[in-house]
């Protein structure tokens, strides 16, 4: 099957699902659609970088990790069994 004819059977589908719908409730939808249409969303960053998080740093590297280094604390509490 094509995609064409699935987009076919897709808006077939929907037709058939809404044409029950008042003027009123298709008129709304008539709108909403048309908005949709008109407003440009942003497209997602594709990059690998937002794929794992990665975030940029304003320092070098070698100072961030002496940052968290400082920065940890440890905490050890011996438990009497």
């Amino acid at each position: 099957m094509k995609t064409t004819d699935l987009n076919v059977n897709l808006i077939d589908s929907y037709f058939t699902l809404l044409k029950s719908l008042s003027p009123n409730n298709k008129l709304e939808l008539i709108a909403k659609l048309s908005k949709s249409m008109k407003t440009t969303t942003k497209t997602e960053d594709t990059s690998w970088k937002s794929l794992f998080g990665a975030f940029e740093l304003d320092q070098s590297v070698d100072d961030f990790v002496a940052d968290l280094k400082k920065d940890r604390k440890f905490s050890r509490k011996s438990i009497d069994l």
